[in-house]
């Protein structure tokens, strides 16, 4: 294994572990008396602590062990974490996570800047007040001990360790791994078997031969000098052998062991762990004597190897999950729609040879097609929650600057969308809170005077909706003030003085470039700056932003986007020679137009509703000859509904969404290609691009007309 990809994987472990801290920070700041938080909280530093060991990462090392052991303190109930600590941790979770993010970009820690480096020690001085007003050394606080462990001064331990033969391919370097156990107290001697070194022309150079025999001097606890070993256990046989032993404890020990006792006695003496004389007791049956000694011993690697394996199918959970590059899913998904292609072609050639053999095949061929889609893009699915609970933070950071007392509540965090939308809406989402928050949520003070409760709330929710997912961010604050819009509006040119807008088009004027009604500027908003690069990201992504505001009520911003921006069900249709493609979740139904109906009016007579047409024939400019007859398809996106008219329906259509080039960049109602079993080109309609000029144009020719259902 490429010791750069397990670095890699360090880095996102690690990033994925800043986050549960800082979840668990969130949570014990609410619960202060949160054992279970406050152990998880525990365990996340020490196994950060113990992996950036394990690569030599020490200043990772050096400040994690510092809050390491502060949350020893805490969870023995020396300390008790009040909203000063607290803060002090968040900023302390920060640090780590810029070292992290450091490491990520140079691949070592070697360029730590001035400004870096004494933001670490400040920080580490202030834990160190925790921890009775002076830094502790490289070895961790003692924790609570058992009562059979003396911890009055450091203990002899000894440790046996036999690493696999598959080490250095994990990726493990053995050499890392005891000087990581060199932070824990002082290694006082090292002994190295050589016995399972094979003769030099058979030697693999990326096998392990070697093990080992420690002796450590730590006034640690046992619980600490275990969890040390939780990095190496899948690939090591390990054996501690603590301090003050009983010979009944030792002889256990080394029965346990496959190599010969006398061989186990003398590594033992010979690392200063028993004396000859304990030695000699440890032989005799019966007899019980404290021996101060500690140690494990593993096999060679013929026989550790065997008992590894045994270990590994134990472990609970193994192999339930595994970590992918998202490049490799990117190019299974690429594939996926080649093949796609591929099938409709196929298909095609099937149809034109008229052979029903052929024709039954390739139609399996297609469903199976189908269902390996589905499954390919499931695999890049992720739950919206996590991005959802990064935004705790937020919501506390901000409220504490702002000076009110704010909360937020997550609904539908197990939402599943693709994981490339999820990335890029955190961006949108944190501009939308950090609104609601600054805009939105009034002082405590008016919020009293306004019959509110003190404390005003944020909400993020998510939802599925017509193969759509629905974002909500929304607050229970002052709302929008329309009229302040509207005069700001027309102060600045956008609508005229006679006119008076209706009260949606004045909401979704603050997604103008750089509108703002807000009277002062803040650091966090006023600028005018962020709506309506807030309006071009969501677009972007093929997606649309709405506004509901009641004055005095709140605000709620709806964001409608596409569960995937690879691959989708289309509906294909034919306008001249040309041929587009629909998403099928927004098909509603199709129709047969009659001759000359809706020419003039620019609308239709549905069953009773009024529904607006859009001519795709006179939208693109289409020369050809119109057919005998045309067709409506009546499509349907966040409550609006048009009929668009074509000449043809050619049916469903699996469709591989492509990128249109710089050139399309200011086309209208365009939101991507594809290409058809034939080698053609289709054009992928952006249905709400066009039901927004739809609902624009019947707004402006004051049609009648019930757009939403």
């Amino acid at each position: 294994m490429n010791m750069d990809d397990v670095l890699q994987t360090f880095i996102a472990e690690s990033r994925e572990l800043l986050l549960q801290m800082e979840d668990a920070l969130l949570q014990i700041e609410r619960s202060p008396q949160d054992l279970d938080t406050i152990n998880g909280l525990f365990r996340v530093a020490h196994t950060i602590k113990g992996s950036a060991g394990l690569f030599g990462l020490m200043p990772i090392v050096e400040f994690t062990h510092v809050a390491e052991s502060v949350l020893d303190r805490v969870r023995s109930l020396e300390v008790r974490v009040d909203e000063a600590l607290s803060a002090l941790f968040l900023d302390a979770r920060d640090h780590i996570g810029q070292l992290i993010d450091l490491l990520a970009e140079d691949g070592n820690l070697d360029r730590l800047d001035e400004p870096l480096r004494v933001q670490g020690q400040c920080l580490g001085e202030r834990l160190a007040q925790y921890l009775e007003g002076s830094v502790p050394s490289a070895s961790p606080a003692p924790a609570t001990q058992p009562a059979d462990e003396p911890g009055a001064s450091p203990g002899h331990w000894h440790l046996s360790l036999r690493f696999g033969p598959d080490v250095l391919r994990n990726g493990m370097d053995p050499l890392a791994f005891l000087r990581y156990l060199s932070t824990l107290g002082q290694l006082l001697h090292t002994v190295t078997l050589c016995e399972g070194l094979p003769p030099f022309a058979s030697m693999d150079p990326e096998t392990n031969y070697l093990g080992f025999e420690l002796a450590l001097l730590s006034d640690a606890s046992r619980e600490v000098i275990d969890g040390a070993f939780d990095f190496v256990r899948d690939d090591a046989l390990v054996q501690i052998l603590a301090p003050q032993a009983s010979v009944q404890a030792c002889r256990a020990h080394l029965d346990g062991l496959p190599e010969d006792n006398a061989v186990l006695l003398e590594l033992l003496v010979r690392c200063g762990t028993l004396t000859e004389s304990q030695a000699l007791l440890v032989t005799q049956e019966g007899e019980q004597a404290p021996v101060e000694m500690r140690g494990e011993l593993d096999a060679p690697p013929d026989s550790v190897a065997p008992l590894i394996k045994a270990g590994k199918g134990a472990a609970s959970n193994e192999g339930n999950l595994i970590r992918v590059d998202a490049a490799k899913l990117d190019q299974l998904i690429n594939l996926v729609g080649e093949l796609i292609i591929a099938g409709a072609g196929a298909n095609l050639v099937a149809v034109r040879s008229g052979i029903g053999e052929m024709i039954e095949a390739t139609s399996l061929l297609s469903r199976l097609v189908e269902e390996v889609r589905d499954s390919a893009l499931t695999l890049r699915m992720v739950q919206i929650g996590a991005t959802f609970t990064r935004f705790q933070r937020v919501v506390r950071d901000v409220s504490k600057e702002l000076g009110k007392d704010i909360v937020l509540q997550i609904g539908g965090g197990e939402t599943e969308l693709d994981k490339t939308v999820v990335e890029r809406i955190g961006d949108p989402l944190t501009h939308l809170v950090r609104n609601a928050m600054d805009h939105g949520i009034e002082a405590v003070s008016t919020r009293l005077q306004r019959g509110k409760p003190a404390q005003g709330t944020v909400r993020l929710n998510a939802y599925h909706e017509s193969g759509s997912i629905v974002i909500e961010v929304s607050d229970d604050g002052g709302g929008l003030a329309k009229d302040k819009i509207l005069a700001k509006a027309r102060e600045r040119g956008l609508v005229g003085d006679g006119q008076l807008p209706a009260d949606k088009d004045i909401l979704n004027l603050i997604f103008e470039p750089g509108f703002s009604t807000a009277d002062q500027v803040s650091n966090l908003s006023g600028r005018g700056v962020g709506m309506d690069v807030v309006k071009r990201n969501i677009t972007a992504l093929r997606g649309s932003v709405s506004l509901e505001s009641e004055e005095g009520q709140g605000t709620t911003v709806r964001i409608r986007l596409p569960l995937t921006l690879a691959i989708i069900d289309g509906f294909l249709i034919g306008v001249g020679k040309a041929s587009y493609v629909i998403p099928l979740n927004m098909v509603e139904e199709c129709i047969e137009l009659a001759p000359g109906q809706g020419a003039d009016t620019g609308y239709l007579d549905l069953r009773g509703d009024v529904l607006p047409i859009l001519r795709l024939r006179d939208m693109f400019d289409v020369q050809e000859p119109r057919g005998s007859r045309e067709n409506v398809v009546v499509v349907q996106y966040a409550g609006l509904r048009a009929g668009l008219v074509v000449d043809r329906l050619q049916g469903e259509f699996q469709t591989v969404i492509k990128p249109l080039g710089k050139v399309f960049g200011e086309a209208h109602g365009l939101g991507g290609f594809t290409i058809l079993g034939s080698g053609a080109v289709a054009l992928i309609l952006d249905i709400p691009n066009l039901l927004g000029h739809v609902a624009k144009d019947a707004t402006h020719r004051s049609i009648p007309s019930p757009l939403s259902t």
